[in-house]
């Protein structure tokens, strides 16, 4: 019993360990850009966009397909990497096992 004990404190402590460690990922954030750095995206660990830069030379009133895709390109490409980054900060955690629904 006391084995038993003894693993729920550890288990408790890494759980307090990862929820620390998924409210610092909102302080986190990764950089994406398209067309050459014409448009560039800031998104946090918690897969919020938090800025979007569109360089005056893009904005085309007769193109605003071009200006739509490098947009859209620059966002998946940063939730990309905000998912590659939260998965290397839990991968301390879980020592590179992927858990379902942990994170």
């Amino acid at each position: 019993m006391k084995n038993m004990n003894q693993m729920m404190k550890q288990v408790k402590k890494m759980q307090q360990q990862m929820e620390k460690a998924q409210e610092e990922l909102k302080n986190k954030t990764v950089e994406s850009s398209a067309g050459g750095g014409m448009v560039t995206v800031v998104a946090n660990g918690h897969k919020e966009i938090v800025s979007i830069s569109i360089n005056q030379e893009v904005v085309d009133p007769d193109d605003v397909e071009m200006l739509q895709d490098l947009v859209l390109t620059a966002v998946n490409d940063a939730l990309k990497q905000v998912d590659q980054m939260v998965s290397r900060e839990m991968g301390k955690f879980t020592g590179g096992l992927n858990l379902p629904g942990l994170f």
